[in-house]
């Protein structure tokens, strides 16, 4: 039996916007009814602004599915695209007070809606990730994309953590050698690249220090625009190690700032890096 937060358990049995937005002008579908698994949200975006109004979906799953969903839509509501699309899985799941190790994949789920849905209403169309040879689990139709994904983002290393984060795995195991192939050469990838980056004495000719020193340079002029700022500190393997000053100092919304850099470097360097404040 999983043990579940009473704050699970009340997003469970008190959603809040499981509902249909009838003015909706984003959405995100994930899943599908005949996976067990699937997630509608929908938004109200302000297109001036791109500040989220109102926000609410759709789901079939389990009791954390249902949670993960509402949580979503309490996280999102009231800030803009680029502040949502800053939002973390892990997020989501903290924000319940945590989710069973086996239900993570409900977290990963609303990500990927909203993900969807912010695409759309920017008129984007996502990687399809179901090229051939691609989808992985055809149970669940979890596609290599989505697993790298999840692996990056939340440093995922064994067969079973990809079960409970993509639930890719977790019917028939008919493709569990898949997985283990495709973690494996996740994995081979992403250490070529963390290896390289080392302490600050080193950055002038460190190709790492670099890249994450362009990307903090290419979020700054958004962060100084709501009064903050962040500054580089060092690259220590994995680890990057940021300074915020201004608004961003105590402010609310600094772990999304943090997850925001931490997203955009796995992006960029294809591998898992984590971000802290100094």
């Amino acid at each position: 039996m999983w043990n579940y937060s009473e704050k699970v358990k009340d997003h469970f049995f008190n959603p809040r916007n499981a509902k249909v937005v009838a003015d909706a002008n984003a959405v995100g579908d994930v899943g599908s009814l005949s996976c067990g698994d699937a997630l509608r949200l929908m938004l109200r975006v302000d297109p001036e602004t791109r500040v989220i109004l109102d926000a609410g979906f759709q789901t079939f799953g389990c009791g954390s599915a249902i949670a993960s969903s509402s949580a979503l839509t309490e996280l999102i509501i009231g800030h803009t695209l680029e502040e949502a699309g800053q939002l973390t899985n892990q997020q989501i799941a903290d924000y319940l007070d945590g989710l069973p190790p086996e239900k993570m994949h409900c977290s990963v789920m609303g990500q990927e809606a909203l993900r969807a849905a912010i695409a759309q209403y920017n008129g984007e169309t996502l990687e399809d990730d179901h090229e051939e040879g691609a989808l992985i689990c055809k149970c669940f139709a979890v596609d290599e994309g989505q697993i790298r994904r999840a692996v990056l983002a939340n440093g995922l290393t064994t067969l079973q953590e990809v079960i409970n984060y993509t639930k890719a795995g977790g019917g028939c195991t008919a493709c569990h050698e898949k997985i283990e192939l495709a973690l494996e050469q996740i994995l081979k990838d992403a250490p070529a690249v963390a290896t390289q980056a080392v302490a600050p004495v080193a950055a002038g000719n460190d190709p790492a220090w670099q890249a994450v020193a362009d990307t903090v340079a290419e979020l700054r002029p958004y962060i100084q625009a709501d009064g903050g700022d962040m500054s580089l500190v060092s690259v220590e393997g994995s680890q990057v190690r940021v300074c915020l000053s201004g608004s961003c100092s105590g402010c609310m919304m600094t772990d999304m700032t943090l997850s925001w850099l931490q997203q955009k470097l796995v992006e960029r360097m294809g591998c898992y890096m984590e971000v802290i404040a100094a």
